[in-house]
């Protein structure tokens, strides 16, 4: 993944096309072609695991929740309505799935609860306190593998459901609607996790920066 820099991402497929493609597969799999579920797969298979590991964090929960997520999608796509997009409706199934995992992992770690770590703030949103601007260093190739390293971790700290809705607006690229409707909360809901998520790791990668150019002790 990238050096976290706000979303940065730009689907090279315009939004018709993505539309177009979606109908075709959507019709293949009502008429149960036999070619569908691997279309299914072509299409949606990494964008659903990059969800899926996203909130599990773990390589064997995230596969498994993908393959119970796309035999869902294929035995249920008679219930898909098209009041959503059909990728918003693959994400929302697949979030389930990844979320059940969790529940069902007999040890995980406790998760980290946000409000320890983030900057305080006025009564009026502000923050209380300066946060570092470390983004003119980002191109320095000789901190971006550290960096890159930093940012996995400190998005593994999230909550799951708050992994999800980054994973889904900045690494996807989905609208907050769309991410809204993949994992069931409101937009508003969708936009605050999406902005404390963000203050966190910002956080996270400033005290990073820090600690890198801090001078060493003998």
């Amino acid at each position: 993944m990238e050096a976290y820099q706000g979303t940065g991402y730009h689907d090279p497929q315009p939004p018709l096309a993505r539309i177009d493609r979606d109908s075709q597969l959507v019709g293949a799999l009502r008429v149960g072609e036999g070619t569908a579920a691997d279309l299914l797969v072509a299409t949606y298979g990494d964008r659903a695991y990059r969800l899926a590991i996203g909130i599990t964090r773990n390589v064997q929960d995230a596969e498994e929740a993908v393959q119970d997520s796309f035999w869902s999608v294929v035995r249920k796509i008679d219930t898909f309505r098209g009041d959503s997009s059909f990728g918003s409706w693959i994400y929302r199934i697949t979030a389930n799935a990844a979320y059940q995992k969790l529940r069902g992992r007999a040890r995980r770690r406790d998760e980290i609860s946000l409000d320890e770590v983030l900057p305080s703030f006025h009564e009026d949103g502000r923050h209380t306190g300066p946060i570092s601007d470390w983004s003119a260093r980002l191109d320095d190739p000789a901190v971006q593998s550290e960096l890159r390293t930093a940012l996995d971790s400190a998005i593994g700290e999230l909550p799951a459901h708050y992994r999800a809705v980054i994973v889904l607006h900045d690494v996807e690229g989905l609208s907050m609607a769309e991410v809204a409707g993949s994992v069931g909360i409101t937009v508003v809901t969708a936009k605050s996790r999406t902005h404390r998520a963000r203050l966190f790791l910002r956080r996270r990668l400033a005290k990073f920066m820090a600690d890198l150019e801090a001078p060493a002790t003998s």
